[in-house]
């Protein structure tokens, strides 16, 4: 097996941004459409195609013809005949949904679920559409603004507390008496809160004076989706603004809502979601409270650490990929990973020299690095990264 070209599905969704893509890619968007996100991998929803035998086949039709050569004898052991991980390069224009994704025997029995239920896998009420977990890792090419994680409950009540709403005021109740166990109680309460309450929730939200680094985000939400209760999550989620190359984890069951910029998403080969608000999109609060798993406190912010001259690592608690950036002036050699490896060049011109093969790249350009190839040289001045698996302990 040799490097091979990736031709990647772009998601066009409505909160997707017209120009970061396409800027990033080096391509033009002639019929304006926003691209929200770019997959690079092999999920049904969305497989890539590689360049093989003089043309494109679909990544799992490769895989499923010979996975030891592709994925490796680790992956292949570990995850069985599937591409373990999913790369993304997603662009918010405007927030999307307050979500979370399933753990592993969740997500299993909820894809059984809905199986068992006959609803098609493309169905739009549909949560589970695989049996795999979750996890991910965002990390910024720009200014990157989210919302991750319950604040502590004493920085909740004070929020809150400043709308001087009667409807939420009893829903404290449980968290001023028990802060930590009365969490997943308010939650569940304001969640399902009736419709007259939510119209006058949201019309006390909208003449509270709140908090400085709350209220713009509270406005941007509102302007957004001016009738969704999910413009209340800036009171209860923590905002986290990351800088380029600074990353955020989300383990299974984080509560999370990406507001805006341009990032690479790293995750576990699934497409999970559990949604609760801010979107047109499918939404399952009985789901989602079933799979939060109501951690408080700030996500940790990750910066790659070096691990060789030119390679730079974001160190996440996964064993089924890791993100690192190569930054070449030169060549740097890479000692190949325990199997398959999905690269994405962000600027400069490159080539990837391995055992009887080469490849060139260009910004934009992204390619296939089977696990036979093994280790490989990247040449050229130039950025790429890499999603593979990690290594072992």
């Amino acid at each position: 097996m040799t490097i091979s070209a990736l031709g990647n599905r772009i998601q066009r969704y409505a909160w997707g941004s017209v120009d970061a893509i396409p800027r990033l890619l080096g391509r033009d968007n002639p019929g304006g459409a926003p691209w929200a996100e770019m997959w690079m991998g092999a999920h049904h929803r969305a497989p890539s195609r590689v360049w093989s035998a003089g043309r494109w086949s679909p990544l799992p039709e490769l895989i499923d013809r010979d996975p030891r050569a592709i994925l490796g004898e680790a992956a292949l052991a570990r995850f069985g005949v599937q591409l373990p991980f999913l790369f993304k390069v997603l662009a918010a224009a405007r927030p999307l949904s307050i979500q979370c994704h399933p753990d592993a025997a969740r997500a299993a029995a909820g894809f059984e679920r809905e199986n068992a239920a006959g609803i098609p896998l493309d169905a739009p009420a549909r949560c589970y559409r695989d049996p795999h977990p979750k996890p991910e890792l965002l990390c910024a090419l720009s200014r990157f603004s989210a919302l991750v994680g319950f604040q502590a409950p004493r920085h909740i009540i004070e929020n809150f507390s400043s709308l001087r709403s009667r409807t939420l005021t009893p829903l404290l109740t449980d968290l001023r008496v028990s802060p930590e166990g009365g969490l997943p109680a308010f939650f569940r309460a304001l969640m399902t809160l009736p419709m007259p309450d939510r119209r006058s929730v949201l019309s006390d939200l909208r003449r509270a004076h709140l908090p400085p680094p709350i209220a713009p985000v509270v406005h941007l939400l509102i302007a957004a989706y001016p009738d969704d209760l999910g413009a209340l999550a800036p009171l209860y989620l923590n905002h986290v603004l990351l800088a380029p190359g600074e990353a955020i984890f989300l383990p299974p069951g984080e509560l999370h809502a990406y507001l805006e910029g341009l990032a690479l998403e790293l995750m576990a080969g699934s497409d999970n979601v559990l949604r609760g608000g801010l979107t047109q999109k499918h939404i399952d609060v009985p789901q989602l409270l079933d799979n939060l798993s109501f951690r408080t406190g700030r996500p940790p912010v990750l910066h790659p650490l070096p691990i060789a001259p030119g390679l730079e690592e974001w160190r996440a608690p996964t064993d089924r990929f890791s993100l690192s950036r190569v930054t070449v002036s030169g060549e740097v050699p890479v000692a190949q990973r325990q199997g398959v490896e999905i690269v994405l060049c962000v600027a400069g011109d490159l080539h990837l020299r391995g055992k009887d093969t080469e490849h060139p790249m260009r910004r934009g350009d992204a390619a296939l690095i089977p696990a036979s190839v093994g280790g490989y040289r990247v040449t050229g001045a130039g950025t790429l990264y890499r999603a593979a698996l990690p290594a072992p302990p």
